[in-house]
C-alpha cells in the first residue's frame, strides 16, 4: 500500500508540474503570437490608411472634386490613431522602438508632402502643386515607408514562428511528461492488481457470509412485518367489533333504562298536572335532562357503530355524517357521493376514513369549505377528501401523525391505497376494491 501511494502521489505531482510548466509556456507564447499578430494588423493598417490619404488626395488635385477630401481626412485621422496604438504595443520592446520611431518620421514627412499640395491647391497655385506632384518626392517616401514597414512586419513574423516554436516545445514536454507519468501510473496499477487479488478471496468469503446474514436479516424482517401488520389488522377488528358490542350494550341497556326513567317521569308530570308549587319545573328539568342523555347515547353510539351503516347503507350514513358534523364544526360540507355495491368491510373502512379526515380538518386544518367524492368505478371506488386550509407537511407530520396511520393502515388492510396531497389545500384520497383483497398467511 505504502509503494501504491507513493507512486500514485509522484504520479499526480509530476502531472501537475507538467502541466503547470507547459501551460505557462504555451500562455506566454500565445500571447506573443498574439501582439505579434496584432502588430502586424496595425502596421498594414497605417500603410493602407497612407494609400486611402494618398488616392484621395490625388483625386482631389487631379478632378478638383472636394468630395475626395472626405476620405482622406478620415484617413488622416485614422493614421494618428493606429500610430497610438503602435507606440503603445512597442513601448515593451526597446529593440524596435527605434524603427517605429523612424516609421512615425517618415510618415509624418509624406503627410507633410500632401497637406501641403492640398494647400498650394486651395491658395491656386496650379504650377506649383503640379510641379510636386510630378517629382519623385511622393515615392520615395512611400517607398521608405513600405520598407520600414516590411521591418515591422518582418520581425512581428519571427515573433510569431518564436511563439510557434514555443508552443511546439511544449506540447512536445507534455507528451514526454505524459508518457513518464502513464508509466508510473501504470506500474501502481499492477502493483494495486497484485495487492486486489491477494485480498480478493477473503472479501469474497466476507461477502459470502455478509450476504447469508443480510438474506436472514431480510427474511426475519418480512416475517415479523407481516405478522405485525396481521396482528395490526386484527386488533383493528377487534376494536371495531368491541365498538359494535358496547354500542349494543348501550342502546339496549342505557337506552331501555334511559326510556323507562323519561317514561316514569312523564307519568309523575301527568299525574302532577293541577300542582302550582315548583315540582312541575323541576319534572320539566329532568325531562330535559334525560332527553339529553339520550341524545348524547345515541350520538355515542353512532360514533362507535353507526347502525344507519347497515340498516341504510353507505351513502345515507355519509350525507347523516357530513351534516351532523357540519352544524357541530360550521364548516360548508358538499358531498358528491355515488351509490356503488360495497362489501361490508369497505363501507366500514370509507365511513372512518371520512370520520377521521373531518375530525382532523376540524382540528388542525382552519379550513372553511370540505368537498367529499365517493366514485363508483366497475372493479373499485374512489374516495376523497378535499379541505381549503393551511395544509401540511406530509413528510414531517405524516410519523408522528397517528390518525393519518391508522387511516392509511386501515385503507391498505382493505387492499387499497391512500395518497395525500398538500399542494393546495389537503386531499386525501383513497383506492378501494368493491371487496376485501384476503392476504396469504405470511410463510415461516
Amino acid at each position: 500500500m505504502a509503494v501504491n501511494l507513493a507512486c500514485a502521489l509522484f504520479a499526480v505531482l509530476a502531472m501537475i508540474g507538467i502541466s503547470e510548466l507547459s501551460y505557462d509556456k504555451s500562455v506566454d507564447a500565445m500571447d506573443d503570437i498574439a501582439e505579434a499578430h496584432l502588430a502586424r494588423s496595425h502596421v498594414q493598417r497605417l500603410l493602407r490608411d497612407v494609400l486611402d490619404a494618398e488616392s484621395g488626395q490625388r483625386g482631389y488635385l487631379l478632378s478638383d472634386n472636394t468630395a475626395y477630401l472626405e476620405p482622406y481626412k478620415a484617413a488622416v485621422a485614422d493614421i494618428g490613431q493606429t500610430q497610438d496604438q503602435l507606440r503603445d504595443l512597442y513601448i515593451v520592446r526597446p529593440e524596435q522602438v527605434g524603427t517605429l520611431a523612424k516609421l512615425g518620421r517618415t510618415v509624418q514627412r509624406k503627410l507633410a508632402e500632401m497637406d501641403l499640395s492640398i494647400r498650394m491647391k486651395n491658395e491656386g497655385k496650379e504650377d506649383a502643386w503640379r510641379f510636386v506632384l510630378t517629382t519623385e518626392v511622393g515615392k520615395e517616401q512611400m517607398d521608405a515607408i513600405r520598407t520600414v514597414a516590411g521591418e515591422l512586419v518582418e520581425n512581428s513574423n519571427q515573433q510569431t514562428a518564436h511563439g510557434y516554436a514555443e508552443v511546439r516545445r511544449s506540447l512536445l514536454l507534455s507528451r514526454i511528461g505524459i508518457t513518464l507519468v502513464a508509466a508510473v501510473a501504470f506500474l501502481a496499477f499492477w502493483l494495486y492488481l497484485r495487492q486486489t487479488a491477494a485480498l480478493g478471496q477473503a472479501g469474497q468469503r466476507q461477502q459470502l457470509a455478509l450476504q447469508a446474514e443480510r438474506d436472514l436479516l431480510d427474511a426475519q424482517v418480512r416475517d415479523r412485518t407481516a405478522r405485525l401488520t396481521e396482528l395490526a389488522t386484527h386488533l383493528q377488528q377487534i376494536r371495531e367489533e368491541e365498538r359494535a358490542h358496547l354500542a349494543r350494550e348501550l342502546h339496549d341497556e342505557l337506552g331501555s333504562l334511559l326510556t323507562a326513567a323519561k317514561l316514569d317521569v312523564a307519568r309523575i308530570k301527568a299525574k302532577l298536572a293541577g300542582d302550582t308549587g315548583d315540582l312541575p319545573s323541576r319534572i320539566e328539568h329532568l325531562i330535559n335532562t334525560l332527553n339529553s342523555g339520550i341524545a348524547l347515547k345515541r350520538r355515542i353510539i353512532e360514533d362507535l357503530r353507526p347502525s344507519t351503516l347497515s340498516n341504510l347503507g353507505l351513502v345515507p350514513t355519509l350525507e347523516i355524517l357530513t351534516g351532523e358534523f357540519g352544524q357541530r364544526s360550521g364548516l360548508e360540507i358538499t358531498a358528491n357521493l355515488e351509490p356503488a355495491e360495497l362489501d361490508e368491510t369497505i363501507q366500514l373502512t370509507i365511513y372512518r376514513m371520512i370520520q377521521e379526515a373531518l375530525t382532523n380538518i376540524a382540528k388542525y386544518a382552519e379550513a372553511r369549505n370540505v368537498e367529499i367524492n365517493l366514485l363508483g368505478y366497475k372493479d373499485h371506488v374512489t374516495v376523497s377528501v378535499r379541505d381549503d386550509g393551511k395544509g401540511f407537511d406530509p413528510q414531517a407530520v405524516e410519523l408522528s401523525a397517528h390518525g393519518l396511520q391508522g387511516m392509511r393502515h386501515r385503507v391498505e388492510a382493505a387492499g387499497g391505497r391512500l395518497d395525500i396531497n398538500t399542494a393546495s389545500g389537503t386531499t386525501i384520497t383513497a383506492t378501494l376494491p368493491l371487496t376485501v383483497l384476503r392476504k396469504a398467511a405470511p410463510q415461516p
